[in-house]
């Protein structure tokens, strides 16, 4: 879509870029949502792929991603051999409600700024234990838990200039046993619901994720694995005012799947390794 609004674009930014952030910009990465809905609010776009950020860096700490790593690049990774939980990339990257060819612009960050219950790299980063490191507008940074940083359809906790830098998955995550589960309405549809389960080898301790069927992730840790009703309990603790609604699902619909695919979970990784 043309935006018709747009006055200027900068192309080549400053290495901190926020420090020229003014009321009516917009960071430009992929541009998929950008780009498909007016935006009448928008007189300025930086493009921040011109600074160069790297998409992925594999080291003994775990796997730092640039916000600007695109989705193509994220799928096609090559994990170190005891990653088992690198699996849930690529996992998370066919979650999307677009095709291949938008993966080769669309970001990691820009998912996760979108901030819509849905959002696949959301899903991934919070059930991975990541950490995102957001630069400010006034050149200092901050670190913040990715459970942390989605508050709401569409709301974050970045403040006006403010840039998701890039995202930090702890090596200790990457190295878990995992299980999913993942409902749509239509096979190629958006998440009605996106559940994702992590745990330490050799322990039974758990660690459930719900999004997509929420409005903001949810993050039920067990030191050991929980019984049915236990796990069921915890599930109804939910706030009813989390759990979202649109053409996609009731609340009603999305807490009853919640509770299934739970259980489902529950004794997957009870009785064996995750498939």
């Amino acid at each position: 879509m043309d935006l018709n609004t747009i006055t200027d674009i900068v192309r080549r930014p400053l290495d901190r870029p926020g420090a020229t952030w003014r009321e009516g910009d917009a960071w430009l990465a992929g541009g998929t949502w950008l780009f498909s809905a007016e935006q009448p609010d928008l007189r300025r776009l930086i493009d921040l792929t011109s600074l160069g950020w790297d998409s992925m860096v594999p080291s003994a700490a775990g796997l730092e991603i640039g916000a600007t790593c695109t989705i193509r690049e994220l799928n096609a990774f090559t994990p170190l051999s005891d990653w088992r939980a690198s699996a849930l990339l690529a996992t998370c990257c066919e979650a999307f409600l677009s095709s291949f060819k938008v993966w080769n612009a669309a970001t990691v960050g820009g998912n996760i700024c979108l901030s819509l219950p849905a959002g696949p790299m959301i899903t991934l980063t919070v059930a991975l234990e990541a950490t995102y490191t957001v630069w400010a507008a006034d050149g200092s940074e901050r670190v913040i838990d990715a459970a942390d940083f989605v508050t709401g359809n569409h709301e974050n906790v970045l403040d006006p200039g403010e840039i998701l830098r890039r995202v930090d998955i702890p090596v200790g995550a990457l190295r878990k046993r995992h299980a999913h589960r993942r409902f749509t309405l239509t096979e190629l549809g958006r998440s009605t619901l996106f559940m994702i389960a992590t745990q330490t080898p050799g322990t039974a301790d758990l660690l459930l994720t719900v999004t997509a069927g929420t409005t903001r992730p949810v993050r039920l840790a067990f030191d050991s694995m929980p019984d049915a009703e236990e796990l069921r309990q915890s599930i109804d603790a939910i706030p009813e005012d989390l759990w979202f609604s649109d053409p996609n699902g009731t609340p009603d619909h999305r807490h009853h799947l919640a509770r299934h695919f739970a259980e489902e979970i529950r004794v997957e990784l009870t009785e064996g390794e995750a498939p």
